[in-house]
């Protein structure tokens, strides 16, 4: 059984709890609310990472956002990696759970990326049973995360935001919305991405990530190894004036900087949210 009661997450905005800062967050503890991490990387019986998380979890509210159930795959869902999970979540009682709609395995064989579902009602069926399949395991609402794409399926015929907004409409799931995510993909395939935010319910969202990206010739690519773009927080300005504010992740993967620099964008984040003023719901 668990040793900690359950810390809801405030509206406030956390930083990605990556190994590279362990020992400074342990030393001076940063002045966010709360933290983000990969549960995979704690599946392990024991040793120092748990030991670890123990510690940043009785200073932190937690959320959990896994790279590894493959929801849109069509192999069944792993069970022994679900009730490593579900084991990590009774003992660690995240706010959150999310994971990424999209698929990365296929015939047994794994592939490093998370590749995009087509937007069809037969992929739409599809996910939600595994969706629903997974909530039963945890016995709580998961969140899903749009993902960025370099490409589109010729199949696709429902867009982006209607499909999940469906999605968390059946299966009773959460919305995480990745901004720098949205704005990656406009670039990429010429879109307004207040299209896509305009079909998605605010009631919905829950958690909201922010990030930066890399050009690389005309296209944009997710590599959350930068500061977040100005265009980026425009989006998130108006994002959370039309639903509120949100517990919101700065999210950096790559050429991590020093702690300050993400408890800096992190205060940024906290500067836009305290000036929220909602103006459509």
């Amino acid at each position: 059984m668990s040793s900690h009661l359950p810390a809801p997450i405030p509206a406030q905005a956390g930083i990605g709890l990556r190994s590279h800062h362990f020992r400074e967050i342990l030393e001076a503890p940063p002045p966010v609310a709360w933290m983000e991490t990969h549960p995979e990387n704690y599946f392990g019986d024991g040793g120092a990472p748990l030991r670890i998380l123990e510690r940043i979890r009785s200073r932190y509210p937690l959320s959990f956002h896994g790279v590894g159930l493959s929801l849109g795959s069509t192999d069944a869902i792993d069970r022994s990696h679900l009730h490593k999970l579900k084991a990590l979540i009774d003992r660690f009682e995240p706010a959150f759970v999310s994971e990424h709609l999209s698929w990365s395995s296929v015939g047994g064989r794994f592939l490093n990326e998370l590749l995009p579902l087509p937007y069809t009602p037969e992929s739409l069926d599809h996910v939600c049973a595994r969706i629903d399949e997974v909530q039963n395991v945890l016995k709580r609402p998961l969140l899903i995360e749009n993902i960025t794409r370099y490409l589109t399926w010729r199949d696709s015929t429902v867009p982006e935001g209607a499909f999940m907004a469906e999605a968390a409409r059946r299966t009773g799931c959460g919305i995480l919305l990745d901004l720098n995510n949205v704005y990656v993909n406009a670039i990429n395939f010429h879109l307004d991405p207040l299209d896509v935010l305009r079909e998605i319910p605010a009631e919905a969202v829950r958690e909201i990530h922010l990030a930066g990206f890399d050009r690389f010739g005309r296209r944009l690519i997710d590599t959350h190894g930068q500061v977040v773009h100005p265009d980026v927080w425009n989006l998130y300005r108006w994002a959370i004036d039309r639903i509120g504010p949100r517990p919101t992740l700065i999210e950096w993967d790559t050429n991590l900087p020093p702690l300050a620099v993400l408890a800096d964008q992190a205060n940024q984040a906290d500067t836009i949210l305290g000036a929220c003023h909602v103006t459509a719901s």
